[in-house]
């Protein structure tokens, strides 16, 4: 028996032998630990960050400065979630002072960004070790123009549609 499929009824949901660091769009969400309303409000269709919500913000906005290769799209914040568009770019760039860079994957970059957000809240809240983000995320790899555009209208107006939320269809 594959100890993977025992382990708490645990499975990956990337795309089975998918390179994560090719060049692409990839479309993330982000839930909180428990599902917690704790990264801001919603009046009347806008996002209100709260302090929590702006660290995570200055985060998402922080991670072009880590990772050479990548440029960011649309992000909403929202109570209990975050959604974005993170694009990679080309993996041949290089730095003229010290050669070429290492690609991240997307696995890694939203590590970093769970991390680097998640260890300054708990800072701030005096609760460090404490899970501030569920364990998993969710990505799509972004296949045409017209998908991102859907997605970023979705991620644009979700804000509008809480806490009745419409499902993404890409059909």
């Amino acid at each position: 028996m594959n100890h993977e499929s025992n382990f708490s009824g645990r499975h990956s949901i990337r795309l089975k032998g998918y390179d994560y660091s090719l060049s692409g769009a990839y479309f993330i969400t982000i839930k909180t630990h428990q599902s917690r309303n704790c990264l801001g409000t919603i009046k009347n269709g806008n996002v209100q960050p709260s302090k929590l919500g702006e660290i995570v913000e200055k985060a998402w906005f922080d991670l072009p400065n880590h990772y050479h290769r990548i440029e960011l799209d649309a992000f909403v914040i929202m109570p209990d979630h975050v959604h974005g568009i993170i694009v990679l770019g080309n993996d041949n760039e290089h730095n003229e002072i010290s050669g070429p860079q290492k690609a991240y994957g997307l696995p890694e970059i939203v590590r970093a960004l769970k991390s680097f957000s998640a260890r300054r809240i708990n800072a701030l809240q005096k609760t460090t070790g404490k899970p501030f983000w569920q364990r998993g995320y969710f990505e799509r790899i972004i296949r045409n123009e017209k998908e991102w555009s859907q997605i970023r209208e979705y991620i644009i107006s979700n804000p509008a549609n809480w806490p009745k939320e419409t499902k993404l269809d890409f059909q």
